[in-house]
This record gives structure tokens, sequence and C-alpha cells, in this order.
């Protein structure tokens, strides 16, 4: 008999988590003004808003931290993991940030202008935001199969060579350069393959345009090219990252997912005009360039967990517990995005709740449910995080409505999501009993979902 499959760790700390009653959590919600990020941590059971800084690090990670040197200037830890992302991305220019959305606005404060066109695979929601802030626009060119949910295509994340193409001889003079995002989260946390990242640097070096990376779980995508790439099944992580990064011009990085950190951020470049100018920006914004924002030990931490995110036996369980829970809600005929991604289920709102109008917010509508279902709290990845259209302030109604259940590294058991996929059964098999949504009573300009208010219907 086969030995079944087992994570590559132990646990050695916990945190107590409870449950709550629906009454307390119908109240909790209303309270909140029906916005999940309002809700308290203490009145979450299983939280799976994002993947961001939620992890659990491991314990020589908080070895590093009780290592780390806490200097204005100079700091060991910072040459530590200077050192560490020239081994892994081979960059020689690098600024720490806090978090990834620092090294957008760092990095985006160099090279993007008024007017600016960025193409690339569907931005995610602060990427975004930090492009329409400049009064610049992001474009889509992924691939059409990335809207069908049941299209199994393994790289759903890839650009469109030819969308790509045309917005390059369309608009050439616009375009500061090109932007992948690997893996693609608005999508559903679907890879990007290697052929298709070559040829979109091949594409990008005809039209003279520089290719940065949004890298925020790179080595997931790493991952996904090692198990469903021809050609790649015998080589390391280390030497797919390697590849991929080989001849790009500069990186993004949220060191709270594949750094396995809870804090942190950077932006690496090979270009020296970029990091002099993106040094300034950098002082100005996050701190000394030797810190950027961060401590010592979070520096240390982050150095750990970016060597951690290499194992591909740490990578196989992480993306083993994503499809244990696809696998029960197959069982159960709940929709979703597929094939799975690396770090998320992406419900299909639509497919579940898509008898309510498309303005009452049908995923929003759906992740209510679930958290007053179960206490899970997801997040939506739709209408309310696409935003309003800069010029005609119109709501934008994105193809896909999705609520995403973002599963914290290292952090839950199965039996967790037991439960989830128990909720997502009963909300499944009650569905046509919801009948309407949301409406928005209060709204940011930019990045709304945030801090929305809404009212139900």
């Amino acid at each position: 008999m086969e030995i079944p499959f087992a994570e590559n760790y132990k646990i050695k700390m916990i945190e107590p988590i409870y449950r709550s009653t629906r009454e307390q959590r119908e109240k909790w919600i209303k309270d909140a003004k029906f916005n999940l990020f309002n809700l308290k941590s203490n009145q979450v059971y299983i939280d799976l808003l994002t993947d961001s800084g939620t992890g659990s690090m491991s314990d020589r990670q908080y070895s590093k931290m009780a290592l780390g040197d806490e200097s204005y200037a100079g700091s060991s830890s910072f040459y530590e993991l200077k050192e560490t992302i020239k081994n892994i991305f081979n960059f020689d220019y690098f600024l720490p940030t806090h978090q990834g959305r620092g090294a957008e606005n760092v990095l985006f404060s160099v090279i993007v202008n008024e007017n600016n066109i960025i193409p690339g695979n569907s931005h995610f929601d602060t990427t975004k935001g930090h492009i329409e802030h400049r009064k610049a626009h992001a474009v889509d060119c992924t691939i059409d199969e990335a809207f069908e949910t049941q299209n199994e295509n393994p790289f759903k994340g890839n650009i469109c060579l030819d969308k790509l193409r045309n917005c390059l001889e369309s608009n050439n003079d616009r375009i500061p350069f090109v932007m992948i995002t690997i893996t693609n989260n608005l999508v559903g946390g679907q890879p990007v393959s290697m052929e298709n990242i070559k040829q979109v640097k091949k594409i990008t070096q005809e039209f003279n345009k520089p290719l940065v990376i949004d890298s925020a779980r790179f080595a997931e995508n790493a991952y996904f090219i090692k198990t469903r790439e021809p050609g790649y099944k015998n080589k390391s992580i280390t030497e797919i990252v390697k590849e991929i990064y080989e001849n790009i011009d500069g990186m993004t990085m949220s060191g709270k997912k594949d750094g396995n950190s809870n804090i942190g951020g950077f932006i690496a470049t090979r270009h020296k005009e970029w990091y002099d100018k993106a040094s300034v920006i950098n002082i100005v914004c996050e701190g000394f360039i030797t810190y950027g924002g961060m401590t010592g030990r979070d520096m240390g931490a982050m150095s750990q967990g970016l060597n951690e995110s290499l194992d591909f036996e740490y990578l196989k369980s992480r993306c083993k517990q994503v499809e244990y829970l696809a696998n029960k809600l197959d069982k159960y005929g709940v929709p979703f995005q597929r094939p799975v991604g690396g770090h998320a289920l992406f419900i299909d709102a639509k497919k579940i709740l898509g008898h309510i109008p498309i303005d009452q917010l049908i995923a929003q509508t759906l992740a209510i449910e679930i958290y007053i279902e179960g206490g899970v709290r997801g997040v939506e990845i739709g209408t309310l995080l696409a935003d309003r259209d800069p010029i005609t302030q119109e709501n934008r109604y994105p193809q896909l409505e999705f609520v995403r259940l973002a599963i914290p590294r290292r952090s839950y058991t199965n039996n967790h999501m037991k439960v989830v996929a128990f909720t997502l059964k009963n909300i499944y098999d009650k569905r046509f009993e919801i009948n309407s949504g949301y409406k928005i009573t209060h709204e940011a300009p930019i990045l709304r979902h945030f801090t929305v208010e809404l009212e139900k219907l």
C-alpha cells in the first residue's frame, strides 16, 4: 500500500480560534456595514481573507528575528537579504519596502507618468490603483481562456501575445514597460508558463520595452511550471526561478506572500538609473535605503522565508491543501475557477447567485453569506474590487465575479478545509433562497473595497 501524502512540517505553536453563533455573525456583519474588512479578527472563525502576511513562520525565521540587526544604516540584516535576492533572482540593485504596495509606489513613482499605458495580465488591485492614481491606464492582455471558469487550461494566467502586440503597436509611445503578474491573482491564482514569459520578453525586446514582474507568488508559479509544463519535471524550483528572471528588467515583491513573512517587500532591478531615482523616493516614502520601512528582524525573517519558499516539498504541501478543498467542493458541485491555483480557491459567484442583478454586487453577497453561514471570511474579487471607471465614474463590471478563499501558509488543517467545504455546500444547496444583494452607501474614490459601506436590499 502506498504511504499517503502528508505535510513536510509539524506544529510547534498554536493560536486559539473560536466559533460564534449565526445570530452573533448576523449582528457583527451588519455593524461592519457589510464590509468583511471591517470585522474584528475575533469575530472570524476561519480567516481566508488573504494569504498576505497571515501565514505561520518557521522556527528558523524566528531565529533570524532574534539575530536581527536594527542599525539605521548598514544593517547586516539588509546585506543578508540583498545576498538572498541576488542568489535567487540575480538582481544587483534592490530596495526594501514595508510591503508590496510600497514597492509599487516607489518604482511607479520613477517609471509611470500621466497618460501612460501599462499592459499586463490582470493587474491586481493595488497595482492598478497605483497606475490609475498617477492618471495612467492598466490594460489587461490576459488570454481569453482565463475568463472561462470551467476551462482546464493549465496556464490561464498567460498574457495573450496578440493582445500585447496590438497594444504595443497602437500605443507604443505611451507604454513605459510591460508587467507580468505571477501567479495571476485576479483570474484565480493561475500560473504563467515559462514559454509565455519568454515569448512576452521577446516581444518587449522587439519594441524596446522593459519587462517587470509582480513577483508576489513567484515560487508557486515555479511549482506549476515544474508540475504542468513539459520539459521542467526534472528541474529544481531554484533552477526554474533563475530561468524565469533571466533578462527581466525589474521586479516588485510582497514578502508577505512567497516571502513567507508577516511584513515586508522590495523592488529589484538591473538598471542603475531606476535604482538611483527610486532610492530618493524610497527615502522620502519608506525609509533609508538599507531598511526601507522594515526592521532588521523582519528583513532576516524574509530572507529565510524566501529560501524556504524554494523547497518543493513545502510548495507541494501548500498546493495540496488547496487541492484538498477543491476536491471537497467538486463533490458538492460548488463551481470554482479551474484548474486549481496555488494560494486560493476562487468561487464562481455568477454560477451560484447569477439570478441576482449584477448591480447588487453578486460576489460580495456570496462572501457575506459564507461568513454568516460558517464564520468563514473570504474576499470579493468582482465589481467592488474593480472600482469605478476613472473617466466616466460608472461601475466597472468585470467578466468574472469571484469570492476568493485565500489559504494562509502553514496555518490551517484539512479539518478546517472541511468546515469551509460544508459551509459552501450549505449555501449552494439553498442558493435560490438568496434573492437580493447590496447597494453602496459610502465609497472611497480608489481601492474602495477596503473601506466601502453597504446596505442590504
